[in-house]
């Protein structure tokens, strides 16, 4: 698996004034972008082609990206014009054309530590695999899921406390069958009237019933979502322990 997709087009309004003029993706890190530092976990763990989705600032997102340089790493961009009125179900229809083979998707939100990477493609044994954290309570905002064993049988923010254990940490891996899977069920639900107001992991919640949807654990590891402000001290306390060595 070599090839990686991040979803950055959204602006991260909740972390306003820091996004007033750039993406979300963008905020400065120990020194780094946060997509800079999600490039370097997933070039560690042999990703050489990236596609980026962008939309709010685009061209400041472009050049920042042009600016990253490691050997043999390919960068494009696809632009998502609809990135003010659509939800990242849209960010996913415009970029379909890249999931062309085994990829990974990561939300442009999401820290993760290089060995989350690797134990996602080590452990991705499902056509769709979707990588979790265990915690002893979920909160209103949490990508929750339910799971018997690795199957995921639930994905959503409004699952009840009793089907809850476990969340997504924005990171899933599609392999053999299943980025032709994920592409069909995504280009079926923008059909839909409502289509552009889904999140794509409404998709994996509708695949999940197929059996075709595994989960991977990550609990113990390092990561971090950067959604408001009060995550920002986290966000930085963990990369400054990156940035340390």
């Amino acid at each position: 698996m070599n090839k990686a997709i991040i979803l950055s087009a959204g602006q991260g309004s909740r972390l306003l004034p820091l996004t007033a003029d750039q993406p979300k993706c963008l905020i400065d890190f120990a020194g780094k972008s946060l997509i800079a530092w999600q490039i370097e976990s997933l070039v560690a763990n042999g990703i050489s082609e990236i596609a980026v989705v962008t939309g709010f600032r685009d061209a400041k997102l472009a050049a920042a990206l042009a600016a990253i340089q490691h050997p043999g790493l390919t960068i494009r961009t696809v632009f998502n014009p609809f990135y003010k009125v659509a939800d990242n179900l849209g960010s996913c229809w415009i970029v379909r054309e890249e999931m062309d083979r085994d990829f990974i998707i990561l939300n442009g939100d999401t820290l993760v530590a290089p060995e989350i990477v690797a134990r996602l493609i080590a452990g991705a044994a499902s056509p769709i695999t979707v990588t979790i954290d265990v915690k002893g309570s979920y909160d209103l905002d949490d990508m929750k899921v339910q799971r018997d064993g690795d199957r995921l049988l639930q994905i959503g923010k409004r699952l009840e406390p009793h089907e809850t254990n476990a969340e997504s940490i924005g990171m899933l891996a599609f392999k053999g069958e299943g980025p032709s899977i994920f592409r069909n069920q995504v280009e079926a639900m923008m059909r839909t009237p409502e289509g552009v107001l889904n999140w794509y992991l409404k998709a994996i919640h509708a695949l999940a019933p197929s059996g075709v949807v595994g989960t991977v654990s990550i609990e113990g590891l390092p990561w971090a979502e950067v959604d408001f402000p009060e995550d920002l001290p986290i966000a930085r306390a963990l990369t400054e322990g990156w940035a340390r060595g």
